[in-house]
């Protein structure tokens, strides 16, 4: 076997390889006596079919099996004696000049390296750390969404007002003529929630049940049906029904309804404010960890194998299909396309890339208390967490995924030491994504 490895770009690389043929046939042959064992043919017994016939019938099948074992192991060999990272699968191709070489098969592969790198400095990354206390303030607020999440609403004969439940029927025109989608029967929506265009909210304020009203109604320019895009259309609507939301009380009721058997209203704020401080946390972590990955990014800007970009990028575009078939939808129903996670997929494989790098070395794989101290943090939330926690063991799936979040928080956690970190106050609608509830 003979190869040479020349740079073609920074991680793409061509490496010529050729197999002797006096080796290939030795093994097309071996191939074929192992396969003579077993095959089948009209009046011979099994096994006892001979050769001659066996090459006849498959050797074609055993020719090209033998080669591309050859060429893969020939490859193999040749990256390894360079010692080339190999990163994906090679592209291999017979070289169209074989150099009147009648004993060997020569081949070009063509394939891509993992990027070779010394982790950059982040002690000059800035980070900031989000900050927010948890009181009794933030508990009632999260009460407050606890009832608005279990809102029911009942009829009131007055004017619609905000946070109202309005049924209408409506009907527009444009030009005097129906457009699609431009009207609607038993057509409801809460006033103020900003889901309808603010012209068509502000028509049904103060509307009582049977009361109507027209009114013209522009569309905004970027409006996403573009043939109503900044066009202005009339408009009649009728309420049907106003119904106002009523809250549950705080009361042994409510308390039961969020999983306290006994009704107790403190000890409902006692787990409210548990599961507060924990999702605190978590968002307050989740928010450091994007930071730091993007420091890391920032201070590592390493060339990225195509060929892993583009598996990662199938991945993501199979496990998308996947997450839309559980929810109930076929998949096939719904375009979609490679190209659309193939920027997710160069981030995700170069985090991956700098990951190993950094773990290797300092030493950064989780520790057996570490993963132990994870496992049993997620299943204090369970209602018997022993049995969450053994049931996290018993499946190998499950702990390697923990053992990968633990690996992952020691190199957040790494970043976060190095750079130059500071606090900085957060509002809890803020954090909790709560400005439009």
């Amino acid at each position: 076997m003979e190869d040479t490895a020349r740079n073609i770009n920074p991680l793409e690389r061509r490496l010529d390889v050729s197999v002797p043929l006096d080796t290939l046939n030795a093994a097309v042959e071996e191939r074929l006596r192992h396969m003579s064992r077993s095959v089948k043919m009209p009046g011979f017994r099994p096994g006892k079919v001979p050769l001659s016939i066996v090459r006849q019938q498959y050797g074609g099948k055993a020719y090209g099996d033998a080669l591309e074992e050859a060429v893969k192991t020939a490859f193999g060999k040749a990256a390894a004696e360079q010692k080339l990272n190999v990163a994906g699968y090679p592209r291999i191709e017979p070289k169209p000049e074989q150099d009147g070489n009648d004993k060997t098969l020569e081949f070009s592969a063509t394939f891509e390296t993992f990027p070779e790198f010394v982790p950059g400095d982040v002690s000059g990354a800035r980070i900031e750390r989000p900050v927010m206390e948890v009181t009794d303030a933030e508990v009632d607020k999260t009460i407050e969404v606890l009832r608005r999440q279990r809102v029911r609403y009942e009829p009131v004969e007055r004017g619609a007002e905000k946070d109202d439940r309005v049924v209408v029927d409506f009907c527009g025109k444009k030009n005097g003529e129906d457009f699609v989608g431009g009207s609607a029967e038993n057509f409801p929506f809460v006033l103020g929630k900003n889901r309808l265009l603010p012209d068509f909210e502000t028509a049904a304020k103060g509307l009582k049940s049977g009361e109507s009203k027209n009114f013209d109604l522009r569309f905004p320019q970027d409006y996403s049906a573009g043939h109503l895009a900044g066009e202005t259309a009339q408009f009649s609507i009728t309420v049907k029904q106003v119904l106002a939301p009523v809250l549950p009380e705080v009361d042994a009721a409510f308390a039961r309804i969020l999983g306290v058997e006994d009704g107790d209203i403190a000890r409902m704020r006692a787990e409210v404010e548990g599961n507060l401080r924990r999702e605190v946390k978590k968002r307050i972590d989740a928010r450091l960890k994007e930071q730091a990955l993007d420091v890391l990014l920032n201070a590592n800007p390493i060339p990225v194998p195509q060929t892993l970009i583009d598996m990662e990028a199938r991945n993501m575009m199979r496990e998308a299909r996947q997450d839309i078939e559980e929810r109930g939808v076929n998949s096939k129903e719904l375009p979609m396309q490679e190209e659309w996670f193939v920027e997710r997929a160069r981030r995700r494989v170069a985090l991956g890339l700098i990951f190993a790098e950094v773990i290797e070395n300092n030493d950064l794989r989780a520790k057996p208390e570490q993963v132990r101290a994870l496992i049993e943090d997620t299943a204090e939330t369970y209602e018997k967490p022993q049995e969450m926690v053994n049931s996290i063991y018993a499946d190998a799936k499950a702990l390697a995924n923990v053992e990968r979040i633990a690996t992952e928080n020691n190199v957040v956690a790494w970043t976060l030491e190095r750079a130059q970190v500071t606090e900085k106050a957060v509002a809890f609608e803020e954090l909790m994504g709560l400005q439009t509830a």
